[in-house]
């Protein structure tokens, strides 16, 4: 082992004690070596250059002095043209020889002091020959050396020297100190402000230096004084000519001839460069001014490619609210205008308050250029016409942490596409996630039919004006009631709702209904951020409560008026009396106002006389009637837990059929989150997590050997979605199905299919399924033109729609404007006429134009893009997005309530009207109804081009109907209805006089077989061929056809929303009633569950018997 003592070298001789405690620092001094840095700049030269160019402050001040003395000299040439005689001397000698007076020229000689920078730029600025050979220093040394010469010389004072030429040299000198000036203040230079400065100075010289050398010149000629060259150089240069001044001498005229030509060739290059800046400043846009951002407020709009469509839903969405006609809009985006943008923005309603600028928001030059930090907000939204979506977010997630860090204090308004990503702007005041929303309102669109429509109603800006003056009644009521909006008002300050302080939340909703027929749908307290959708009866409003109603107009737009009516004729026209009674009301909407008639509201006892409901006479049994709706709920008599009741009876006994497939559920929350930010949701969920292969549809595994839906045996009806992958987004369309407050046996199935060829379609139960929802594919939003990004859904959906024409088919696009292809029918008359209609709307300027197509009125069809709106909108009503996500499902707050529907039957039409539905449901169960989703048969004119359209299926059903009589022996003649129809007998013998001819020569029965077969293959209508080709397919993939009806067709039908309809609506049958239901967990006791199931239990079966709708 070796001596590790024995390794360490021994300390110097010189390490003592003393040099242990006060250091080493002889051997500092002795090893090591000072080096001192930057050296070269502490040489003579260096100096001076840091002087004089280095140091922009110093060069600005050398520059600045440079400039004035040689402005100076021009201004005593000047003077010393004017002190001059131009008559003494005769010949040539003038030209050579002037006056010079003596204090004069020792002025000019002191002026040239600055001899030192002639030769100072050979020390600073590389080859001395370059800097010999430039035209400042030729300049310099024509007018500075002659004066030397004549301090020495006093002979020559009077010489000629073209001190006129200093001009040249100021031009030069005022360059570079606009450099300097820019560099010194720490300033982007403006290249247009530096090539309008040349220009200017340029021609400024032009013509100084042609006035001063035509006066000179001409001191040998004509004697021309300042003004007189003056005058013949501009009208020379303004190329007029009046010939009244001119040249005598051939100097002068060569000077005129040179100087012509020079400003032909120096001019256009200036003035190209300068339009070639301009063109560049245009395409980059400008800067947004500091003092109109101090004095006038604007807000920035962030996006990374800008077209048209987007570009006129903010600018007609931001500017339809009045308090926003001053704001200005300024567009920042990396990509140059394209011309369609460029088009609009010259519009002058356009051009005075929207301001483009090319840049990017991860440059602070381009968000200083903007004023960020001096905007009211600032929108950031993602392209989603990006093939990678999450790249895009990516972007946005840059976007708005730049902004953040440029500008703290401005409010941030994001889009964001998928929801795994949101969490990432957190810190933004308003965020909309598109995929959440997106598969939130395909969800309750199954649940609830056109909820995508209703909600983009309802975050849309309209008066409500829509085809008003159409001659169709559903196109009267439905744009009318489209004017709908959410608005927001204090209690104590609303004419609304302040008589209803202290009373229920139900009474004041359906008492403001009554009366003005506004619809009350939500309250928020003071000390509380939180909004409840329906609180339910229990709730007692207070004075500082916030009021959050539906109507066209908020109420500070409105105008009362009072009308008396006699009550006498009323109550006898109407056969009910005290709080039943309901008025007629009538909306007038006009510029914004609206003025509501008032009903006479007394006081009135709610132990009155109660609804008399109509006798029928041999019916027995007496139907219920209305309650009046109580002040202040009553536990005895409200429904708040029949809710509850039947989910507890779910429980505790479980359905055969749940028993039969092994489904045994429990309500609470998901167990893992398959994203952050997702809010959580009480839901139906399994006891036992099911293994990932029994996921798999159409493949058999260990567990179970099904291969198609049917072998299931699903009691409910399947939901099939078609969609490109299975994204974290699909959480937010499986929750809202699987929510706690939807019965077990009303749940459906949920079917994914990442692929729809038509065999995958047969096997997922697309013949028995109740929707079929069609998600836009990532893949195909992006395309060479950008409306064909839905090409490929658009005809896949069409080609579903005419292979099952009964099914029903929720779609989502990409560009609203390609709604119109949505089952596409293209000799429909009627489809014609709505698109005429569009068009006249939007040539009203009107922003729901696309309203009237029928798919989207029916909730089949809606676009996503639809719902940017709802981000504009909440910078007006900051409580949009939160309305918007409590009706949809995507966030649940105690206490607030949730979107469901009901469905008019027969035994429920004696209710009659939607003021009665509603007292009703506030009366009974405490819902809030909101809208009525109606359904119309199409009442067309019969045309010849429709007949024609036909031919194909009425023939068919025509030998459809005539086979099935014969087989019965029921066998009807048909020759009334061919004579009702001649175009088609016409065909029919011509088609057969055509087979006649076509058909071989055979014997017998052979050639009436082949005949007859022949006949059907050319008769059968499309419409039978695609029906056979399914049932083929079916049969071939062992499926049974039995379930698929192919004749069941619904294109006869439109449906459409009645957003808060007037209270005298009459209900028809098969109208869906939207309900905002109070949450049934904020009313149940703190007791024992056994007692709480009792309770339910007994009031829910007593009082379900006398409300039951």
């Amino acid at each position: 082992m070796v001596d590790l003592d024995s390794e360490v070298p021994p300390l110097p001789p010189r390490y003592r004690f003393r040099d242990l405690l006060l250091g080493d620092q002889g051997w500092q001094s002795d090893d090591r070596v000072q080096v001192e840095f930057y050296m070269n700049e502490n040489t003579f030269k260096e100096r001076l250059k840091l002087f004089f160019i280095k140091n922009q402050r110093s060069s600005l001040r050398i520059r600045l002095f440079n400039f004035s003395l040689k402005l100076l000299s021009c201004f005593l040439y000047i003077i010393r043209v004017l002190l001059d005689d131009p008559t003494q001397g005769h010949g040539w000698s003038p030209i050579i020889w002037v006056n010079r007076s003596l204090p004069l020229w020792g002025l000019q000689v002191i002026t040239y002091c600055d001899m030192l920078f002639i030769f100072l730029p050979f020390s600073l600025k590389g080859n001395i020959w370059e800097q010999i050979l430039r035209i400042p220093f030729l300049l310099e040394i024509i007018n500075a050396v002659p004066f030397i010469i004549t301090i020495f010389w006093p002979v020559l004072r009077n010489l000629f020297i073209p001190v006129f030429l200093n001009c040249w040299l100021a031009k030069h000198a005022l360059e570079n100190m606009i450099n300097d000036l820019h560099r010194a203040i720490q300033r982007t230079q403006s290249a247009m402000f530096n090539q309008v400065l040349i220009l200017i100075s340029t021609l400024l010289c032009l013509i100084f230096t042609c006035i001063c050398g035509i006066q000179h010149l001409e001191r040998a000629g004509n004697k021309l004084t300042l003004f007189d060259s003056l005058y013949f150089c501009i009208v020379t240069f303004s190329t007029v000519g009046f010939g009244d001044v001119t040249p005598k001498i051939w100097p002068s005229k060569l000077l005129v001839v040179i100087m012509i030509c020079v400003a032909l060739v120096v001019l256009p290059i200036q003035f190209e460069q300068l339009a070639y800046l301009w063109m560049e400043r245009q395409k980059s846009g400008g800067n947004y001014s500091r003092h109109r951002a101090q004095t006038e407020k604007h807000v920035v709009l962030c996006v990374s490619s800008l077209k048209i469509d987007l570009l006129m839903d903010f600018l007609n969405e931001f500017y339809a609210h009045p308090r926003l006609q001053d704001y200005y809009v300024v567009i920042l985006c990396p990509t140059e205008m394209d011309a369609q943008v460029r088009r609009v923005l010259q519009i002058p309603m356009w051009s005075q308050r929207v301001i483009y600028l090319q840049g990017s928001a991860l440059k602070d030059q381009d968000l200083l250029r903007a004023k960020m930090d001096d905007a009211e907000a600032c929108f950031i939204l993602s392209s989603r016409c990006e093939v990678d979506r999450t790249a895009a977010d990516h972007q946005t997630i840059l976007r708005a942490w730049a902004v953040k860090d440029f500008a703290p204090n401005c409010p941030l308004y994001v889009q964001i596409l998928k929801p795994e990503n949101k969490f990432h702007i957190k810190f933004a005041d308003h965020v909309v996630c598109e995929e959440e929303f997106k598969y939130a309102m395909l969800a309750l669109n199954c649940i609830c039919p056109a909820t995508s429509t209703l909600i983009t109603l309802l975050v849309h800006t309209s008066r409500g004006q829509e085809s008003q003056q159409s001659s169709e009644q559903w196109q009267k009521m439905y744009g009318r009631c489209s004017g709908n909006e959410v608005f927001h008002i204090n209690l104590e300050e609303s004419t609304f709702f302040a008589e209803y302080e202290g009373k229920s939340f139900t009474y004041a909703s359906f008492h403001a209904h009554k009366k003005f027929g506004v619809c009350l749908i939500g309250v928020r307290k003071e000390d509380n951020k939180n909004i409840l959708l329906n609180p339910g009866p229990r709730y007692i409003m207070s004075s500082t409560d916030i009021c959050f109603y539906i109507n066209i107009t908020k109420e500070e737009n409105s105008a009362f008026k009072k009308q008396e009516k006699h009550r006498k004729r009323h109550e006898s026209k109407l056969s009910y009396h005290g709080a039943s009674r309901l008025p007629v009301h009538s909306i007038i909407a006009s510029m914004g106002t609206v003025a509501i008639d008032l009903q006479d509201t007394g006081c009135r006892t709610s132990s009155g006389p109660t609804l008399a409901l109509p006798s029928e006479g041999g019916k027995e049994g007496r139907r219920p009637s209305i309650a009046p709706v109580l002040e202040v709920a009553d536990s005895s008599s409200l429904q708040a837990c029949d809710l509850l009741s039947d989910q507890s009876e779910d429980e505790t006994t479980p359905s055969d059929d749940e028993v039969s497939a092994g489904f045994e559920y429990a309500k609470g929350y998901p167990p893992y989150s398959p994203y952050i930010g997702s809010s959580p949701t009480f839901c139906h969920l399994l006891h036992e997590k099911v293994p990932f292969c029994c996921l798999r549809l159409d493949k058999g595994c260990q567990h179970n050997y099904y291969e198609d839906a049917k072998a299931y045996g699903f009691k409910n009806k399947l939901i099939i979605v078609a969609a490109e992958t299975a994204g974290n987004g699909l959480y937010n369309f499986i929750v809202p199905l699987r929510a706690y407050y939807r019965p077990k046996k009303e749940l459906n199935p949920i079917v994914l299919l990442l692929d729809n060829p038509l065999d995958d379609l047969l096997r997922c139960g697309v013949t028995f399924a109740a929707n079929m929802v069609v998600v836009d594919k990532e893949s195909t939003m992006s395309a060479e033109e950008d409306y064909m990004a839905d090409a490929k859904t658009i005809v896949n959906v069409q080609t579903l729609f005419r292979l099952f024409s009964s099914l029903s088919i929720i779609t989502e696009l990409t560009h609203p404007a390609n709604m119109r292809f949505m089952q596409f029918r293209a000799k429909d008359c009627y489809s014609l006429a709505l698109s005429k209609l569009e068009k006249k709307e939007r040539e009203k300027g009107s922003n729901l134009a696309f309203m009237f197509r029928l798919p989207f009125a029916a909730g089949r069809v809606f676009s996503i893009s639809m719902l940017d709106t709802l981000l504009y909108q909440s910078f007006v009503k900051d409580y949009m997005i939160s309305i918007t996500r409590l009706l949809l499902g995507l966030d649940t707050t105690p206490g607030s309530g949730f979107l469901c529907s009901m469905k008019i039957t027969e035994e429920d039409l004696w209710i009659r009207t939607y003021a009665r539905l509603y007292q009703k449901l506030c009366s009974s169960t405490g819902d809030i109804p909101i809208g009525v989703y109606r359904t119309e048969s199409q009442k067309l004119t019969t045309s010849e081009s429709q007949i024609s359209i036909s031919v194909e299926e009425w023939e068919d059903t025509k030998d459809t109907r005539d086979q099935v009589n014969y087989r019965n022996n029921h066998r009807n003649s048909t020759s009334s209805d061919q004579s009702d129809h001649p175009l088609l007998r016409r065909k029919s013998m011509q088609w057969a006089r055509r087979l006649s001819r076509r058909v071989p020569r055979h014997s017998g029965k052979t050639a009436e077989r082949i005949s007859q077969q022949r006949m059907n293959l050319y008769r059968r209508s499309e419409r039978q061929e695609l029906a056979e080709l399914v049932k083929n397919r079916m049969k071939h993939l062992g499926l049974s056809p039995a379930g698929y009806d192919e004749m069941n067709d619904h294109q006869n039908n439109l449906s459409y929303i009645l957003i808060n309809p007037s209270p005298d609506t009459r209900l028809e049958l098969n109208d869906i009633v939207y309900l905002i239901r109070p949450d049934p967990l904020a009313y149940v006791p703190n007791t024992a569950s056994s007692r709480k199931d009792s309770f339910c239990n007994t009031v829910g079966q007593d009082t379900r018997e006398e409300t039951q709708l």
